[in-house]
């Protein structure tokens, strides 16, 4: 129905740039999966729609997953690649999408609307929707999972589209927006020529410029292959028992971030490995005087049920204004296979009880705040 009727997407109330979008094809076959709706503009602006029935909640953290990993990899393509996997979907010769805009009456220059689409490509700025049937819940655990791709450059909605059958045989369609992200301005950081970035791994992340040397650089590089690999591993063998919880995507730093769905994003759980002591660990956290700060310090008349369902070996305490729930675990050595795995396989274990611990708790007194 979206392919046959593009305009029943409220894509102006989303964002106005991807107006008058037209509709390429259904089941564009990329590495990542086949994106269900692919629609362009005249300039150039791809959007993407993954349609979704929303009856399975485990299905609401893949979908986002699914069109991110989408976007992800229609970044490493340019307007040539683009135009012939839909000239092969569409089976049509030539250049499909130029003759598509051509035939809903559009005057395209051929080699400028190249350039802007390569360029929207490259930069991922996209319209992302996710359209399903009943969309109720998880709206704030998506949001803070998109915070952890804002290096693409796409807009993000959520849709609502239910469709009701009339006695006639028709069909109406009400189509409604539950969410979309706001544009904000991004800081970009300016390294001298001969100068790289440089991570301290602790509990938080510090960078500083030093001089690139080659063999400063390699070492850099092996250093995030190992780090990435490291957070790949604990993320694939990963299972939450909570479907709302949404997953980060594996870090070149010392640590990942569970998200809890606070306003601002300012309530998460974070999980660290320090390679210089050995520990990973895991601990809640938040932005000093946000309302995720308000709501873990609300969790203090809860401080023995928590401790009870964490276990003994977790750390909650709630004195000075200040809060500490956290819990961590030595190896021998992470460079010996069995430390790794042993590292592994607690803090997978940890991080899913964290969340179901914490998780539900925190989002209560975020209710609760904002009824006050």
């Amino acid at each position: 129905m979206i392919h046959r009727y593009p305009e029943c997407l409220p894509i102006a109330e989303i964002d106005p740039l991807f107006v008058d979008a037209i509709s390429i094809c259904t089941e564009l076959v990329t590495p990542a999966g086949s994106i269900d709706n692919l629609l362009i503009t005249a300039g150039g602006l791809p959007i993407l729609v993954e349609c979704k029935l929303w009856r399975n909640p485990e299905g609401r953290r893949e979908v986002v997953g699914q069109i991110l990993d989408y976007s992800k990899e229609l970044t490493r393509w340019s307007a040539s690649d683009l135009q012939r996997e839909v000239s092969r979907r569409l089976g049509r010769p030539g250049n499909a999408l130029l003759d598509l805009l051509a035939e809903a009456g559009h005057v395209i220059d051929e080699m400028s609307f190249n350039d802007a689409l390569t360029h929207n490509l490259r930069r991922g700025r996209f319209l992302l929707l996710i359209v399903g049937d009943g969309i109720r819940e998880g709206v704030e655990a998506i949001a803070e999972y998109l915070q952890a791709h804002a290096g693409l450059h796409f807009t993000f909605g959520l849709v609502e589209m239910p469709i009701y059958a009339t006695l006639d045989g028709s069909r109406i369609v009400v189509p409604r927006v539950l969410a979309r992200t706001l544009t904000i301005t991004r800081t970009v950081i300016a390294i001298a020529d001969g100068y790289g970035l440089e991570e301290i791994e602790a509990h938080g992340e510090v960078t500083q410029a030093v001089p690139e040397t080659p063999e400063r650089r390699q070492a850099r590089e092996r250093g995030n292959a190992v780090r990435y690999g490291f957070w790949a591993k604990f993320l694939g063998g990963l299972r939450l028992d909570d479907p709302e919880q949404m997953l980060p995507t594996p870090s070149l730093g010392g640590h990942v971030v569970f998200k809890f769905g606070a306003p601002g994003g300012s309530s998460w759980l974070t999980a660290y490995r320090n390679v210089k002591t050995n520990v990973v660990g895991v601990f809640l956290s938040g932005n000093r005087n946000s309302i995720g700060e308000q709501a873990a310090l609300a969790l203090s008349e809860q401080a023995e049920g928590i401790r009870e369902e964490l276990g003994s070996g977790a750390t909650v305490e709630f004195q000075d204004g200040g809060y500490n729930i956290s819990e961590r675990f030595s190896v021998a050595s992470f460079d010996e296979a069995a430390g790794l795995e042993d590292a592994i396989a607690w803090l997978q274990e940890r991080t899913n009880t964290f969340v179901n611990v914490l998780r539900p708790r925190i989002r209560a007194a975020l209710r609760e705040i904002a009824d006050q």
